[in-house]
């Protein structure tokens, strides 16, 4: 009973939906006079609703039809579906494009801060290949290291950080050295690539915990703790001949290829080899300025730079084969043979002398077989009775000792020095006439320790003397001047190097300002003093 109409407008209105003649067939079976189902004799109950049906879909067509009678009206509809239509899909698809842009996006960035998988041309191809070999690792007592985010873990840096000291680049607009030349003992110049702080770092991290721990062999002296120039001349003491031999471009000759073929030889996998090879080699470059702008080209292969505190240990590593071999032939000729970085000697007496000839032949043979080369200036035969035996600097004549005219030409040095003042004297190839003199009186107590106290009191007394002059406040004076659009400072005291720059507080720098300085430090190996102590700024008056 619900659902019949209360009003008359409720039944107009069902009237209307339903058509006149199905409501009143519903309403006949409602009250029983008509079947709902079943044989009648004329015009059954579904016909009566198929009717209606077919009149709703024929006012439906009409109503369609007297729409495209007017085909203008009709076109533009139509046109106007189909804009919708379009301007709906085209926006569906920017919005599924910028969220699989976000998604790619986000995607790389997790990559990017969990990994490494591109480091330049030419040194990314086994990046991701990551199996190493974990029982060599852990028989020497090394980290196990497969990829870019453990070895950046373990450094304390980011990954990001981690590519950007790696990454290999043919030219940039940064360089991660400071290249100088410094003068050698022997005459020329000797090329020095101090990395900055942050890759040095890195290089050190490498040279503790992974280079420092690999075995070397016996023969080499350079670089290692408890050896020296000493330990090396050592066993060459009193041999009737000595024979030195140079390796041509020590460190220049050790190339990239080679560096990481040694971290893979120890057990670390394609990655990781790559990724400390690269951060311990560099290619030379040279500065080229192009519309203001500074870029460094690389000239070369990498290789590994001079100044690294990565290298030496390096090159002792890298040359274990071929110590072995040298060592074998040596002992097989009745020779002595040791290595000191770049210098190879070796020493005999009796009837090992006879095998001279073969010892030179063939360390010529294997060093070039390593892949080094002998400097043929520099291959000295030194026999007994005709000239001084010196091994590294040492001489090794009946006990390791100084040559005695340098010896006599440095006492005479700290004489006139004691008596007339530092000015005007010198030491060596060193604008530091007293760091000249220090350094020097060392390597003498190294050798000599007797005649090495003896020269050292010396010098404490000439530095009691100078003090005044070169390390009180009143001595060392620095100078602020403009290099381009950089402040740099120098030192204007005589007695140092006025080419190297001072490390100095960057508030403290005005262009043409001096100050005072307590006390530098010369670092030789960066080229640069470091402002110690007290600093304070020159009047007008001094």
């Amino acid at each position: 009973m619900s659902d019949q109409p209360r009003t008359r407008q409720e039944l107009y209105d069902r009237v209307r939906a339903m058509g006149k003649e199905q409501f009143i067939l519903e309403e006949m079976i409602r009250f029983g006079f008509w079947p709902a189902e079943g044989e009648m004799p004329e015009d059954p109950a579904d016909e009566i609703r198929r009717k209606a049906q077919i009149q709703q879909e024929l006012t439906q067509l009409r109503q369609q039809n007297r729409s495209l009678q007017d085909e203008a009206a009709a076109r533009k509809r139509l046109l106007q579906e189909r804009l919708a239509e379009s301007r709906r899909k085209r926006q569906e698809t920017k919005e599924r494009r910028e969220r699989e842009r976000q998604e790619r996006a986000a995607a790389w960035r997790e990559r990017q801060q969990q990994d490494i998988g591109y480091l330049g041309e030419g040194v990314s191809a086994g990046l991701n290949e990551r199996d190493c070999r974990e029982e060599r690792l852990q028989a020497r007592g090394l980290p196990i290291l497969k990829n870019a985010a453990q070895i950046a873990e373990a450094m304390g840096i980011s990954v990001g950080q981690l590519r950007f000291l790696a990454f290999n680049r043919k030219t940039s607009k940064i360089s991660h050295y400071v290249c100088f030349n410094i003068p050698k003992k022997t005459g020329g110049v000797r090329r020095i690539s101090a990395p900055m702080p942050k890759l040095k770092a890195a290089q050190h991290w490498v040279f503790v915990n992974i280079l420092e721990r690999v075995e070397v062999g016996e023969a080499a002296h350079g670089f290692l703790r408890d050896r020296s120039i000493v330990t090396n001349a050592q066993p060459h003491v009193g041999a009737e001949v000595i024979i030195n031999f140079d390796l041509k471009d020590f460190f220049p000759s050790i190339s990239y290829k080679r560096v990481k073929g040694l971290f893979r030889a120890i057990g670390y996998s394609e990655a990781a080899a790559t990724i400390f090879a690269l951060l311990c080699t560099e290619a030379d470059t040279v500065a080229v300025e192009l519309d203001g702008t500074t870029y460094y080209v690389a000239t070369g292969d990498r290789h590994l730079p001079q100044g690294s505190p990565a290298s030496p240990a390096l090159s002792n590593v890298l040359c274990r084969r071929l110590d072995k071999r040298l060592s074998a032939m040596a002992a097989e000729c009745g020779f002595t043979y040791t290595r000191y970085a770049d210098d190879l000697t070796f020493s005999a007496s009796g009837e090992s002398l006879r095998h001279l000839c073969n010892i030179m032949r063939r360390t010529e043979a294997i060093v070039t077989h390593e892949g080094f080369a002998i400097n043929p200036e520099k291959t000295r035969i030194l026999r007994r009775k005709s000239s001084q035996m010196e091994v590294t600097g040492v001489v090794v004549n009946e006990f390791p000792n100084c040559d005695r005219a340098t010896l006599k030409r440095f006492r005479a040095t700290l004489f006139h020095i004691e008596r007339d003042g530092i000015e005007g004297k010198h030491w060596g190839n060193s604008n530091n006439v007293l760091a000249a003199i220090q350094g020097f009186a060392s390597f003498v107590a190294m050798v000599n320790p007797e005649k090495g106290r003896e020269f050292q009191a010396q010098i404490q007394r000439i530095k009691a003397q100078i003090q005044p002059q070169s390390v009180t406040p009143t001595g060392i004076i620095v100078e602020c001047y403009k290099k381009g659009s950089q402040l740099k400072v120098r030192v204007v005291s005589p007695g140092y190097n006025s080419d190297w720059n001072v490390q100095f507080p960057r508030n403290l720098r005005e262009e043409g300002a001096r100050f005072i300085v307590e006390e530098l430090q010369e670092d030789v190996r960066g080229g640069f003093y470091r402002a110690g102590g007290k600093i304070e700024r020159m009047n007008s008056e001094l």
